[in-house]
């Protein structure tokens, strides 16, 4: 691996085997730039390297594109500091994006960050809870926000502003779908795993899951 000093996103993309067009990189380059500058204001990342933005958020967020239909609505719900929903709208300019976060702090940095590198999308300041009172969207993505059961507890009673929920999760996730079993929140949802990858650093397994009603 290349001293952290001289290393380029180019450089740690090909070490992961993510071709992506020249100007996806440099806006993503411009992107890991203002998370990182905010980053020295407000805990946002502990992704300060081109390595773990890419090993990281990076290959997360190609997990969720992999499964995103053309010009899906996405909304990134405790979005942070954009991941994945900076991310997507790059990769994927077709998609209908939005982030959201509860915490009034992230969500004004996130939606700084959006200005900063020249996208249009919206960034609420809500817990999702409130934002499905009076949107729409086909598909939320969710990583690194809650468990199962506190999620599930929170979407239960909107499934009619969303089709689906995509999560990633680690290998904590089959104890998590078990609480969310016991506690009856699987009851009317079908819980599938659409993919699993490396987590790296680890010998465990980052997984993909997708939840929806039963029909």
């Amino acid at each position: 691996m290349n001293d952290e000093a001289d290393d380029t996103l180019h450089d740690a993309l090909q070490r992961h085997d993510i071709e992506l067009p020249d100007e996806q990189i440099e806006q993503l380059d411009r992107y890991a730039r203002a998370l990182w500058s905010w980053n020295e204001k407000l805990n946002l990342t502990r992704h300060t390297n081109y390595e773990k933005f890419v090993a990281r958020d990076i290959v997360d967020s190609l997990a969720f594109e992999r499964f995103l239909d053309s010009a899906e609505r996405v909304l990134d719900v405790g979005t942070g500091g954009g991941v994945p929903g900076i991310v997507l709208v790059i990769v994927r300019p077709d998609l209908e994006m939005a982030l959201c976060d509860s915490v009034a702090k992230k969500a004004k940095a996130a939606r700084a960050i959006v200005e900063q590198i020249g996208l249009n999308m919206p960034v609420h300041h809500a817990p999702v809870r409130e934002l499905l009172e009076r949107e729409q969207f086909d598909t939320l993505v969710v990583r690194a926000v809650a468990s199962l059961s506190k999620l599930l507890g929170w979407l239960a009673p909107h499934w009619d502003a969303f089709d689906r929920l995509l999560v990633i999760k680690g290998p904590a996730w089959i104890e998590e779908r078990k609480q969310a079993h016991d506690a009856g929140l699987l009851r009317r949802l079908h819980l599938r795993k659409l993919a699993s990858y490396p987590l790296p650093g680890t010998q465990s397994q980052s997984v993909l899951l997708s939840v929806r009603p039963k029909e």
